[in-house]
């Protein structure tokens, strides 16, 4: 019953309702309202969770040449196709081709639609009138891509009939009939689709990540766009690699009977899909590149300073490239200036070995960290380096893997240990699937902490299901995160308050009210014990049996069930102020054993009083006005009326608020 009555207050709470979504907190079970208070780690997507989702597409780099836009130039906006700086010199005839091909792929390659507006003879009434079409789609990147071209010269138009309508810069609509598309999927980072031109040409667009399109790459101007990639990655700015291929005839069919076999099978179809899709992805040649902002949420980096204050690990799990996220960590204060920047990553594993790179990093936490784990409630000391830990998908799979001795363990209790005395981890280019087995890791390790989840999209699913609390952000990517969690929210700022002051109020009231129900039934029970000395060992009850019944169902009930509903051992302010006194109710610490048995000592002390209190009293043969002497239920009526109100004036005397 409080639990369930408690978690109405979260719903409540006007200061977590976003008037931006139009959308508050949601509860979706209310059996972990004390675990809210108890949180030693929180796992954390980046993108729509740290980062708003809105995508603004900043810039293109192709063959070299980058195209913005919008530029300045002399003081003056350049808008479209003029806002254009060159790294090489203007591009050739052949440049030009590759320019169309690479504007043409962005057109094609995606799962966009146009919103539908009314139409006059056929025409819809926004391209007459000169209005941008509304693109939707589930992911926002596609969405900014579209638009980034279309301010670049080209627009997508439409899917109409298994064809796809764009407008080039002559404006002239050009159709291409849609063969295939090899779906996007978070183990091959990318996608891509199959279309015939007019002119009978059969083209493979494929876009995603640069390290799952580079090594499919046979020839491009690979080291310039590379080189552009990584620059616009540590600038924060998320960046997509733009490949195609050109198809024969011959070859399509053979491509098209590979992908009909593989779609038909009845056993491991996904398996035979992804198969042909990597037989058909490869010998790319590669047209350019794409940068993309996704800028941080309001308040993020607060959030997150005040998560650590409280003693807090949060770890940012991101299937984004590793200098991408590294930027996007430092913005949001998750490193900072005099964190010192530990790798384990695919590059630094090819330089040594994986077995000398985790003792190498072993040796270094500990060096100045002392052989000691740090404890995550110490703080950071002044003479305690702060060290941050980058790990990536791929070098995350080398320590999980099983070795041919069968020792694998021994590699994750070194990764354990370096993760352990590192302040914050970032966890680049995860599958969904590693994010939750990073989660299992940590939760399953000796020390059992409770984990917390936190993520926006479908891919954040099994995180979330993995960790002890998972949150669900209310974002643009669908409502599966918020579904499949035990609380949602509107924005990551909304969980600072959840934990620090939410959270340290629910383990506070639900922890007292467990040891207030040890107290009042120990003060109870134990003169009944007592009695039994007086009474021969009778079995005679002390208590007439309606306050048998009624003392844990009415005389004591209400009282506590309003102390662990409204209870406020310090303001709301204070907690917010201080996210440090979130570390006073840290790992169970009102659930004590020296806690537990202070109230039982307590409830014996406070029971003999009452016992012996009414029995010397008694001690004379009181008689009544009548005449009559006291008997068994006039004695066990004042033992049970003393006892009731001393409990009651207990509780009133630990309230606050």
């Amino acid at each position: 019953m409080q639990k369930f009555l408690g978690s109405y207050f979260l719903t409540w709470d006007e200061e977590m309702f976003d008037e931006e979504t139009g959308e508050g907190p949601l509860v979706n079970t209310s059996d972990l309202n004390e675990e809210l208070g108890q949180v030693e780690y929180v796992f954390t997507d980046k993108t729509g969770t740290l980062t708003e989702n809105n995508m603004e597409f900043i810039e293109c780099c192709i063959e070299g040449h980058i195209y913005i836009p919008h530029v300045i130039c002399n003081g003056q906006i350049l808008h479209d196709s003029a806002g254009i700086d060159m790294i090489d010199s203007s591009p050739g005839g052949s440049g030009k081709d590759r320019e169309e091909l690479f504007f043409r792929a962005l057109c094609l390659c995606h799962t966009v639609q146009v919103k539908e507006d009314d139409t006059v003879d056929g025409e819809k009434k926004g391209q007459l009138s000169g209005k941008p079409s509304i693109y939707i789609s589930s992911s926002p990147d596609e969405v900014a891509l579209v638009e980034g071209i279309q301010r670049l010269g080209y627009t997508y138009l439409r899917l109409k009939d298994n064809f796809m309508e764009i407008l080039n810069r002559e404006n002239d609509i050009e159709r291409f009939e849609l063969l295939e598309v090899l779906s996007f999927d978070s183990v091959r980072r990318r996608m891509s689709v199959i279309v015939k031109s007019a002119k009978g040409e059969i083209f493979l667009f494929c876009k995603g990540a640069d390290s799952s399109i580079f090594p499919r790459v046979k020839e491009g101007k690979i080291e310039q766009i590379r080189s552009r990639v990584e620059r616009n990655a540590v600038e924060g700015l998320r960046t997509l690699c733009v490949a195609y291929k050109k198809f024969t005839y011959e070859e399509y069919e053979i491509v098209e009977k590979q992908l009909q076999e593989a779609k038909l099978a009845l056993q491991d179809r996904e398996k035979k899909l992804a198969e042909a899709y990597e037989q058909i992805e490869h010998g790319l040649i590669l047209l350019g590149a794409t940068a993309v902002e996704d800028r941080l949420q309001e308040k993020a980096a607060d959030t997150i300073d005040a998560l650590q204050k409280a003693g807090i690990k949060v770890w940012v799990l991101t299937g984004d490239k590793m200098e991408t996220a590294a930027a996007a960590c430092y913005a949001c204060k998750l490193f900072r200036r005099n964190t010192q920047i530990l790798e384990l990553t695919t590059k630094k594993i090819e330089e040594q070995n994986l077995h000398d790179v985790l003792f190498e990093l072993s040796k270094t936490v500990l060096k100045h960290n002392g052989s000691l784990t740090r404890d995550i409630y110490s703080g950071l000391s002044a003479e305690m380096q702060d060290y941050g830990l980058i790990i990536d998908g791929a070098a995350l799979s080398l320590i999980m893997k099983p070795r041919e001795d069968g020792s694998s363990g021994n590699y994750r209790e070194i990764f354990l240990e370096i993760c352990r005395n590192c302040s914050a981890v970032l966890c680049c280019r995860m599958a969904p699937l590693q994010k939750a087995q990073i989660v299992k890791l940590i939760k399953w390790s000796k020390e059992h902490p409770i984990t917390l989840a936190i993520g926006d999209g479908a891919n954040d699913v099994s995180m979330i299901l993995e960790a002890h609390v998972g949150i669900g952000i209310i974002g643009k990517e669908g409502r599966q995160a918020a579904r499949n969690s035990d609380y949602a929210i509107p924005k990551f700022k909304h969980l600072k308050k959840m934990l620090l002051i939410h959270g340290h109020f629910y383990y506070v009231r639900i922890s007292e009210l467990v040891q207030y129900f040890f107290y009042k039934n120990v003060c109870f029970i134990f003169p009944q014990f007592l009695y039994q000395f007086f009474c021969g060992f009778s079995q005679q009850p002390l208590y007439d049996t309606a306050y048998l019944t009624l003392y844990n169902i009415s005389f004591t009930s209400l009282p506590i069930l309003l102390y662990s509903l409204m209870e406020q051992h310090v303001s709301s302010e204070t907690l917010k102020r201080n996210p440090i006194l979130y570390r006073d109710v840290a790992k169970n610490a009102h659930l004590r054993w020296h806690v537990f048995i202070y109230w039982t000592f307590l409830g014996v002390f406070d029971a003999v009083v009452f016992f012996f209190g009414a029995y010397f009293l008694f001690d004379n043969s009181t008689m009544t006005s009548n005449g009559q002497m006291f008997g068994n239920w006039t004695f066990g009526t004042l033992v049970f009326t003393v006892l009731v109100f001393t409990v009651t004036l207990k509780l009133a005397l630990d309230t606050h608020h």
